[in-house]
């Protein structure tokens, strides 16, 4: 059987007490990683270093993966680990609670950044097209349009 098969194929339901503390301790060390990662890229973002933050895209894709396929199994199997292990579930609302303000703080500081750039690049596109439109007066006086001809569009690389 290939490995796209086996993928393909649904997941066993959890079924016992040991197969759901496993389940637990998957979702933990997969959230712990992430949350390193993230935090990890809000400083090196908060220092300006947004090509080295742009490195961890990789690492963060693929927890993030993980995490998702993890609580997709839990959440599949959540009346039997409300029934078997309360207080692993309990458990599990409070760790992810942790790991949502992390990502929070993340998202914040990846807006501002993008928030920033984006008001640089407005300015400096705009001192451009000011200086490239000649601005006149029509023959009442009135300030004459600039011709749309004139505008020169900004290119920006999007690589860094």
């Amino acid at each position: 059987m290939t490995t796209e098969q086996h993928a393909s194929l649904p997941e066993q339901p959890v079924s016992t007490p040991m197969e759901a503390r496993q389940l637990e301790t998957d979702l933990l060390n997969v959230m712990s990683t992430l949350k390193d990662v993230v935090e990890r890229e809000t400083a090196l973002v908060r220092a300006g270093k947004v090509r080295d933050a742009m490195a961890l895209d990789g690492e963060k894709s693929e927890l993030s993966r993980r995490y998702v396929k993890t609580i997709t199994k839990i959440k599949g199997n959540q009346a039997y680990l409300a029934e078997a292990t309360p207080e692993l579930l309990s458990s599990l609302h409070r760790h992810h609670d942790v790991f949502r303000s992390t990502l929070k703080v993340n998202l914040t500081v990846l807006a501002t950044a993008h928030a920033v750039s984006e008001g640089i690049v407005r300015g400096v596109n705009g001192e451009l097209q000011r200086r490239n439109l000649s601005f006149g007066y029509t023959a009442g006086g009135k300030r004459a349009t600039p011709n749309p001809r004139n505008v020169m569009p900004l290119s920006v690389s999007r690589s860094l």
